[in-house]
This record gives C-alpha cells, structure tokens and sequence, in this order.
C-alpha cells in the first residue's frame, strides 16, 4: 500500500511541475541575463562544446533562449567524436541538429585536432583548448561564453577540460573581460528528475539576487527531441530515455564563471 501511495504521490508530483514547467515558459526568464548596459543590443555568443550531440542533450534551454532573443549564438565543438570511427557522420549531424535549433550552419563549427580526440580517458590540453577557443573569440568579436562546469554535466573528462580551457583563456590572456557561464552540473536525482526540478532551479535561482546564477525555462522542449534526434548514429534507446527524463531538457542553470 505504501509503495503504491509513493508511486501515486510521484506521478503527481511529476505532473504538477510539468504544469509548473509549462506555465512559467510562457513567461520571459532571465531578464537580466543579458543587460550589463546592453539590454537592447544583439550580443556575440560562443557556446563550447567537445562532441556533437552536447548542444542537444544538454544546453537547449539557453540555445532556444539565445536565439528566441534574436543574439547571435556560435557554437565551438572541440572535436567531431571520432571515438568509434564516426567523425565524419557526427560532425554532419551536429550541422542538422543545429539547423532543427534554429542556429545557422554559418554559426557552426567543429575542430578535428589530433590532441583534441573523443574519448574517456583522453585529457586534453588546457593551453591548446584556450589558444584555439581564443581565436575563434577574436574572429567573431564574442563577447560571452558558455560551457560546462569543473564536472560536466555527466563526468566526461573532455567536458572537463573544456571547462578548464576556458578558465584558462580568462585567467591567462586579455580576453579576461569576457563574460563566462558554466552549466551547472547536478546529483543524479535532480538530473534524472525532469521537469521536477524546475522547484530547486528556481530557488537557486532565487537565492542569487546578484545575478551570478540565472535559470532558462525550455519554451520549445520539443525542439530538444527533434535536435538530438538527428544525432541518429547516437539515438539509442538510453539516450532518448535520457532526453525525456533529463532535467537539463526542460531547464538550464548557468553560473557566472568569476
């Protein structure tokens, strides 16, 4: 009986904070994200990846927010995921799930480096993923970032060493000025909680009134599936599972990088 109330009370859960979820989309989120005395100006933005497939599963609540915006989104993937041997068609998908996201194919680019492959266990080197992250900055006048955190979201070394690039690129050049985001990696409850977790991310959220943490509401969650379905030599059965159950479908939190 127990077990019972437990599954009822979840499902309900579930259920009203995908209502929750749902009504707060409809609503404009993060209104001071991208104001710092340029509220009405276009801004440049690089979002650094290390494989095709990471804007998908994991950063479409910003992506579809940058570009509802009318802000010019690059996005910078550090390798094209040649782990088994499929660079080639995964870089060509990553094409087609950014067109599914509404960023033009223009704004997309991949790096095939030989110090810069796909795999666990494969550390990448931070100076080499500054330098390259450094040039692409001064080619597209960027003037933000966005990346993971110190654990990437899942554990990945390379989304690790992303984000220790891009910590290096702040601390060691002059592109200090530049403002940067990290997403905000969280325990496996919350991350396989799905819309629930639009609860704490709110808080936190909240909590924050100094503008360092701000969250980003998925307005087209539908467009998450439809991205990452294009990753079709990736669409396996635990991934789509992923996609549905994965809060970061339904919301981003990003932390300004000090």
């Amino acid at each position: 009986m127990a077990w019972i109330l437990l599954i009822g009370f979840l499902i309900f859960l579930w259920f009203v904070s995908l209502c929750k979820f749902l009504l707060v989309s409809r609503k404009t989120s993060s209104n001071h994200f991208m104001k710092n005395g340029r509220t009405h100006q276009k801004r440049n933005v690089l979002l650094v990846v290390a494989h095709p497939d990471d804007e998908s599963m994991f950063f479409t609540p910003a992506i579809n927010f940058l570009t509802s915006s009318g802000h010019n989104l690059h996005i910078f993937c550090l390798s094209i995921g040649n782990a088994d041997g499929k660079g080639n068609i995964r870089k060509r998908e990553l094409f087609q799930a950014c067109a599914a996201l509404k960023i033009p194919w223009q704004q997309v680019k991949t790096v095939d480096h030989p110090d810069l492959q796909d795999g666990f266990g494969k550390v990448w080197d931070h100076n080499l993923v500054a330098k390259l992250i450094e040039e692409e900055i001064s080619s597209l006048s960027i003037d933000m970032i966005i990346t993971f955190d110190n654990y990437g979201v899942s554990g990945h070394c390379n989304h690790r060493d992303v984000h220790y690039g891009v910590r290096k690129l702040l601390h060691d050049t002059s592109q200090r000025d530049i403002e940067a985001w990290e997403l905000v990696s969280t325990n496996i409850l919350r991350k396989y909680s799905g819309p629930v977790d639009v609860w704490l991310s709110m808080c936190f959220s909240i909590l924050h009134k100094n503008g360092t943490m701000q969250c980003f509401v998925n307005k087209h969650p539908r467009r998450s599936f439809l991205a990452m379905a294009q990753h079709s030599s990736q669409w396996v059965w635990f991934r789509k599972l992923f996609v549905a159950l994965s809060s970061y479908t339904y919301m981003n939190t990003l932390r300004k990088i000090k």
